[in-house]
């Protein structure tokens, strides 16, 4: 699939999530959202991004957004995962890589010398009518969550 484009209707899905629930984009309509895809559950990169977007998780919430986590974990996973650092936010289960493909984020990586395909972190900012507004790849963790903020508060 391509990749989605910056100013148009972001991709719509609806996954499982954690707290018993499907989420869906199409339902968050009237709130910002940032859709943000890692590649693995309580690894130290997908950690720090998780802790990161935690810290300012108030400051996200004053602006009426919506934190939402993806990968290719399960539900299970994710709940246990959530628990232990203590997300206030969701995350979602793609097994079928629904949302990932949506979005374009399964690249071919390198991976103890063999080729695999995995998510590439990447970040989506969607505004409340629904609309990419910024789109973040090949994601480097380090003062990541504060450049999606900074940009949240610039729309």
């Amino acid at each position: 699939m391509p990749e989605p484009t910056i100013g148009a209707p972001a991709p719509d899905f609806s996954l499982p999530a954690t707290g018993s629930q499907t989420l869906s984009l199409g339902a968050l309509r009237g709130r910002p959202v940032v859709l943000y895809f890692y590649p693995k559950d309580s690894t130290p990169g997908c950690t720090q991004e998780g802790l990161d977007f935690q810290a300012l998780s108030a400051e996200f919430a004053a602006l009426r957004a919506v934190i939402l986590g993806i990968s290719r974990d399960s539900v299970a996973s994710h709940e246990k995962f959530r628990a232990k650092q203590g997300f206030s936010f969701d995350l979602l289960s793609d097994p079928q890589e629904t949302a990932c493909r949506a979005y374009d984020v399964i690249r071919e990586k390198n991976m103890y010398g063999k080729t695999v395909l995995g998510i590439e972190r990447s970040t989506f900012l969607i505004d409340a009518g629904g609309v990419l507004r910024e789109a973040w790849r090949k994601v480097k963790v380090k003062d990541h969550a504060a450049a999606v903020l900074a940009r949240l508060r610039a729309l």
